[in-house]
C-alpha cells in the first residue's frame, strides 16, 4: 500500500446529482489506499487521501475518463514537482449539461417545436413517409434529450449500465419506436426542464448555506509605522498590528491593544446581542466591528484562526454521512435494476398469459413504469436535506460534524453535564480564607499564590488574582500537578501542597476541615495544615430553564459529574433542577460513570456528554455525543467533540436537538413523498390509467417538491426561553 502524507480537496464541477457523487465515491473506494476518500454532493468536493499530484491525476482518470484538471486552477496554485495543489477543480460531465445559456436556448427551441408538432399533427402525419412529422419530433426530442442520451451511452460503456439516464432512454425510445412522439418528446422535455429548475433549486441552496458560512473578510488593514496597508488576511503574520473600522467584518484573531467597541457575534456564536470590547480582550475572525474603530495584534494566521476552522468544519461535516444517507445509496443501487425488470414483466408477460392483450399497450404502460421510477427524489433531497440541517445549525452557533451525528441527537436519551464552565461561569473568585495552626490568610494567600503560579486551572488564576502581586517563577524547584487533587512543589526548599481533601488525606496530614461547603483549596508546608480557601464559581442565568428545556425536549435523564465535593454538587444540581449526581470524581473516573451510564441506555438510544472541552476531551470522546460549551478559539474542543457550541450558553444543548429532530423530519417526509407518489403512478401506470405525461410531471414534480421541502432546514427558527438568574 501506498504512503500517503495528507488529504486533497478537490472542486467537482458537473455533478448533478447525489447520485453521481456516490458512484465516484465508489469507484475512489475500490482503489487501493483510499477506501476513506469522501464525495460531497452538497459542496461539491471531493476528499483524496493522497501523498503527491501525480498519484491524485491517476486517480481522477481511473475513477472518470472524462475528468480534467483545469490547467489554469493548477498553475495559479502555483504547483512544483512533487507538491499537489489543494483546491483544484475536477469536471464531472454525467450527462446534464451545466451551461447555463445553452442549455434554456436548447430547451426553448425544443418547446417551440413539440409545441409546433403537436398543433399541426395531423398535417405533419400526412406528409410522405411522415418526414416532416420525425423531423419536427425528432429534432424536438434530440434537442431536449442529447445530454441524457449521450449520457446514457457513455455510462452503458463503462458498464453501468442501470441509472436514471438509462430509465428515460429506454422510455422515450420505447415510445418512439411504437410512435408515441409527442409523448418521447413531452417525457424528455419535462425531464430537462425539471432537471435545470432542480439545478437552480439546488444551486440555490447551496448559496444560502455559503451566506451563512460567508465569513471570510477581502482584506485585512496593516497598520505599518509608515503608512496603512490592505493584503490578503492570508498575507498577515502573527504579531502584525491591524485596524478594523466600524461596520467591517474583523479578518483574523487577534487581541485589541487600541480603542473600544462592540462587535456582531452571531455569525459565528448565534448570539444576537452585541459583546463589547476594549484593549484586552480577544476578538476572532468572523466578528463584526459595529461601532468604534480598533487595532488588533494578530494572534494566528488566517489558515489557523477560528473562522477558518469552522469553515472547514461545515463542509468536512458533509462527508460524514447518515446511515439514512448510505442506506439511500445502496438503495438506489437495488432499486433501479429491480424496476426495469418489473418493466419487462409488465411489457411482455400479460400479452402472453391475458388473452386479447395487445403487445403495444402493455409496452406502453411498461415505459409509464420505468419514466415513474427514477429515484432522483431520494437520492438528491436526502443529502441535501442533512446539510442544510448542518447548514442551518451553523447560523444558530451550533457546528454539528456530521449528518451522523444528527441521526445520533435525535436519539438522545441521557445528557451528562460536567460542571464547571457548563452548568457553572468557570469564573471562580476567592471569597473567604480561613487559617489554622497560628497561620494568618496572607501567609496562606502567598504559598498558595507561589505554588499554583505555573497552573492554568481556572481555580489557580482565581488565586493568583486574590494575590494580586507579581510572583517570582524561579523560586520553585519542582511541581507536580494532578487533575482532581491539586499541586505538590519545592518552593524556597520548602515543601508546599494546595489542592482538595484527599490530596492531604494522600498525603497523611492532619486536619479537621475535611467537611467544609463549597470548594475548597487545602494547604500544607512542611507537612503541617495551614488552613483552607473557599472558591466561589456562580451557576449560569439560564442553566436551571436551559435544564428544564432538554426535559421538554424529551430528554429522560440528566445527570452531573462534578470533581467538587458533595456539599457543591448537591448545591448545583438543586438550584439548576438535576436530580442526580456524582461528586468528588477524578477525570478517569468521569470517564467510567459515563461508560457505566450508556450501560444503562434503552435500545437505540444515546448518550451526550457536555463539557467544556479543554479538561473533558476523554470524556466527550468516549461519549455517544461529545458535546462542547464555550468553545470559540479552542482547538481541544473542536478537535474532541461531536458537536460544538460556540457561544456559552447551555441552552444550545436543546437547541442542536431540536435542530437534528426537525432535519431528520424533514428528511423522512422527502422519503414518504417520493415513496408513496412514485408507487401511486407506478400502481396507475401498470393498470394503464396513468400516461407518460402524467408519470413524468408527477416524477419531476416529486423532485422539486423534495428539493424544496430540504432547503426548510436552512430557514427554520429555533425560540429559546428566556433565562432566570440563579446564583450558587
Amino acid at each position: 500500500m501506498a504512503n500517503y502524507t495528507g488529504v486533497e480537496k478537490h472542486r467537482i464541477e458537473g455533478m448533478d446529482c447525489a447520485q453521481c457523487a456516490h458512484d465516484i465515491e465508489v469507484a475512489l473506494r475500490k482503489i487501493d489506499g483510499f477506501e476513506e476518500a469522501t464525495v460531497s454532493f452538497a459542496t461539491e468536493t471531493v476528499a483524496i487521501p493522497t501523498g503527491g499530484k501525480p498519484l491524485a491525476e491517476q486517480v481522477i482518470a481511473r475513477v472518470e475518463p472524462s475528468a480534467r484538471l483545469k490547467s489554469s486552477e493548477v498553475e495559479a496554485a502555483g504547483s512544483k514537482a512533487g507538491e499537489t495543489p489543494t483546491s483544484d477543480h475536477i469536471h464531472a460531465d454525467h450527462g446534464v449539461e451545466v451551461s447555463g445559456a445553452w442549455r434554456v436556448v436548447r430547451i426553448g427551441i425544443a418547446i417551440i417545436l413539440a409545441v409546433t408538432g403537436v398543433a399541426f399533427y395531423r398535417a405533419l402525419h400526412a406528409t410522405p413517409y411522415h418526414i416532416a412529422e420525425y423531423l419536427v419530433f425528432l429534432s424536438a426530442y434530440l434537442l431536449a434529450g442529447a445530454p441524457v442520451l449521450a449520457g446514457a451511452v457513455r455510462n452503458i460503456l463503462r458498464g453501468k449500465v442501470f441509472d436514471e439516464m438509462f430509465l428515460m432512454t429506454i422510455a422515450t425510445l420505447g415510445a418512439i419506436a411504437i410512435h408515441e412522439f409527442p409523448e418521447a418528446v413531452a417525457v424528455m422535455l419535462f425531464y430537462s426542464v425539471g432537471e435545470y429548475v432542480q439545478d437552480l433549486a439546488v444551486g440555490r441552496s447551496r448559496r444560502s448555506i455559503a451566506s451563512l458560512m460567508d465569513l471570510r473578510p477581502e482584506s485585512a488593514r496593516v497598520v505599518t509605522d509608515e503608512t496603512i496597508r490592505e493584503l490578503s488576511p492570508e498575507q498577515v503574520e502573527v504579531g502584525a498590528i491591524i485596524e478594523v473600522l466600524a461596520g467591517e467584518r474583523i479578518p483574523l484573531d487577534g487581541e485589541v491593544i487600541d480603542g473600544e467597541t462592540s462587535v456582531d457575534t452571531s455569525a459565528l456564536t448565534g448570539e444576537s446581542i452585541p459583546r463589547s470590547v476594549s484593549i484586552g480582550d480577544t476578538v476572532f475572525a468572523g466578528f463584526v466591528n459595529d461601532s468604534g474603530r480598533i487595532r488588533i495584534r494578530v494572534a494566528r494566521r488566517f489558515s489557523e484562526s477560528s473562522v477558518s476552522r469552522i469553515l472547514e468544519l461545515v463542509e468536512d461535516a458533509a462527508s460524514r454521512k447518515a446511515p439514512t444517507e448510505r442506506f439511500i445509496s445502496r438503495f438506489a443501487q437495488v432499486y433501479t435494476p429491480i424496476m426495469v425488470a418489473i418493466a419487462a414483466v409488465v411489457a411482455f408477460l400479460p400479452p402472453l398469459i391475458v388473452p386479447g392483450a395487445l403487445l403495444s399497450e402493455w409496452v406502453y404502460r411498461a415505459l409509464v413504469v420505468l419514466v415513474i421510477s427514477c429515484p432522483c427524489a431520494l437520492v438528491l433531497s436526502i443529502p441535501l436535506g442533512y446539510f442544510g440541517g448542518i447548514g442551518g445549525a451553523s447560523r444558530h452557533g451550533v457546528l454539528i460534524k456530521g449528518a451522523n451525528f444528527i441521526d445520533a441527537l435525535k436519539d438522545v436519551h441521557t445528557v451528562v453535564f460536567d460542571k464547571t464552565g457548563t452548568l457553572t461561569k468557570g469564573v471562580f473568585q476567592v471569597t473567604k480564607i480561613v487559617p489554622r495552626n497560628g497561620s494568618d490568610p496572607d501567609t496562606i494567600l502567598q504559598w498558595a499564590a507561589a505554588v499554583e503560579s505555573q497552573s492554568s486551572h481556572p481555580i489557580a488564576r482565581s488565586i493568583r488574582d486574590a494575590y494580586g502581586s507579581e510572583l517570582d517563577p524561579v523560586a520553585i524547584d519542582e511541581l507536580s500537578e494532578e487533575r482532581g487533587y491539586g499541586i505538590v512543589a519545592t518552593v524556597h526548599g520548602r515543601r508546599v501542597i494546595a489542592g482538595s481533601d484527599r490530596l492531604l488525606h494522600r498525603e497523611r496530614i492532619t486536619h479537621t476541615d475535611c467537611d467544609a461547603e463549597g470548594t475548597v483549596v487545602y494547604l500544607a508546608v512542611d507537612g503541617t495544615y495551614l488552613g483552607y480557601m473557599l472558591i466561589s464559581d456562580e451557576i449560569k442565568e439560564e442553566a436551571a430553564d436551559a435544564i428544564s428545556d432538554l426535559r421538554a425536549c424529551g430528554v429522560e435523564r440528566i445527570v452531573m459529574l462534578t470533581g467538587d465535593n458533595e456539599h457543591i454538587a448537591r448545591r448545583v444540581s438543586r438550584d439548576v433542577g438535576i436530580d442526580e449526581y456524582f461528586a468528588k470524581l477524578l477525570p478517569e473516573e468521569k470517564v467510567s460513570r459515563v461508560e457505566e451510564l450508556a450501560a444503562e441506555l434503552p435500545d437505540g438510544k444515546r448518550l451526550a456528554f457536555v463539557g467544556d472541552g479543554i479538561n473533558d476531551a476523554p470524556v466527550l470522546m468516549r461519549s455517544d455525543i461529545g458535546i462542547a460549551m464555550g468553545a470559540l478559539g479552542s482547538d481541544a474542543a473542536i478537535e474532541a467533540a461531536d458537536v460544538v457550541l460556540m457561544d456559552d450558553r447551555v441552552s444550545g444543548i436543546s437547541r442542536a436537538i431540536r435542530i437534528a429532530r426537525f432535519t431528520r423530519r424533514i428528511v423522512l417526509e422527502n422519503i414518504a413523498l417520493a415513496l408513496v407518489v412514485k408507487a401511486t403512478f407506478l400502481a396507475l401506470g401498470a393498470i394503464g390509467i396513468a400516461t407518460m405525461w402524467e408519470a413524468v410531471i408527477s416524477d419531476v414534480g416529486v423532485s422539486l417538491l423534495a428539493v424544496l421541502n430540504a432547503t426548510r432546514t436552512l430557514r427554520r427558527k429555533y425560540r429559546e426561553r428566556p433565562a432566570m438568574v440563579t446564583s450558587v
